[in-house]
């Protein structure tokens, strides 16, 4: 597919822990909500909370997920993490390899 139509996302959330990540991670490959996630611990987190400027360390996943699975991505992802107000934002995917963007609409097929 060329352009803007790849049907292909990647989201970006973060998590408190490595461990945390790599639990709510699985759960969304288990699910078939995301084909995979990257995940990088050890992310240095500056920002506005309450007034406050705070700083904390974080670690990051980057998923790849299918654009129909959005929704249902984004709800599993929030309904089990921890924050108040959990990070959650898509990007979309307007080219890559042919290969990759099939394996990932393929891996999050709903069953």
């Amino acid at each position: 597919m060329d352009g803007p139509e790849t049907g292909v996302l990647v989201a970006l959330a973060s998590f408190p822990d490595a461990a945390t990540a790599e639990r709510i991670t699985h759960a969304l490959v288990e699910e078939k909500l995301a084909a995979c996630g990257n995940i990088l611990p050890g992310c240095t987190s500056i920002y506005r909370w309450h007034g406050k400027v705070e700083k904390t360390t974080e670690t990051i996943v980057i998923y790849k997920t299918a654009v129909f699975e959005r929704e249902k991505f984004q709800a599993r992802l929030l309904e089990l993490h921890p924050y108040e107000v959990a990070e959650c934002v898509f990007l979309n995917v307007i080219d890559g390899s042919p290969a990759y963007l099939n394996w990932v609409r393929n891996e999050t097929l709903p069953r």
